[in-house]
């Protein structure tokens, strides 16, 4: 159960998560998958980032102050086209807002039981039952090992 109490983003903010979400991840008929603009998807990635929520929307902001300047509206408000410039010209300007955005979405999406349905893994946690992980071989670390320690030693 979620232990956020009340939601601390405003009804703009995720007007924009939502937009730039389904841009990051979009639906797929061919999978039958949802995009990442999905409302249970969104609130997922709106309560992962209630934990840090002044970092989400210092870069919502910036992201609506890059569709203000560029195109005189709201992010969500603009044409397909529009968001699709604005969204390019906000990753090329604020990498690390933009990154965390990104982050976010992914995160929340493969969290979703219908996403993980889709690739073949059961909508679960990975503990305490665990995934079978297919063994590989070990000896291509053995450069690794063989390499001289590149740290100093502490007395």
């Amino acid at each position: 159960m979620s232990q956020q109490t009340e939601n601390p983003f405003s009804e703009e903010e995720r007007r924009a998560l939502t937009a730039l979400a389904g841009m990051i991840v979009p639906a797929s008929e061919e999978f039958g998958v949802p995009g990442a603009d999905d409302p249970a998807i969104v609130d997922n990635i709106l309560e992962d980032a209630s934990r840090r929520p002044e970092q989400l929307s210092a870069a919502l902001a910036t992201l609506e102050a890059v569709a203000e300047e560029k195109c005189g509206s709201a992010f969500a408000d603009l044409s397909v086209a529009q968001q699709q410039k604005i969204s390019e010209a906000y990753r090329d300007a604020h990498a690390g807002h933009a990154n965390l955005i990104a982050n976010l979405t992914v995160q929340g999406y493969y969290r979703d039981d219908r996403v993980m349905a889709s690739i073949g893994l059961d909508p679960r946690p990975p503990h305490p039952l665990g995934y079978e992980v297919e063994q590989g071989d070990w000896s291509l670390l053995d450069p690794v090992r063989d390499k001289d320690a590149f740290f100093r030693a502490v007395e």
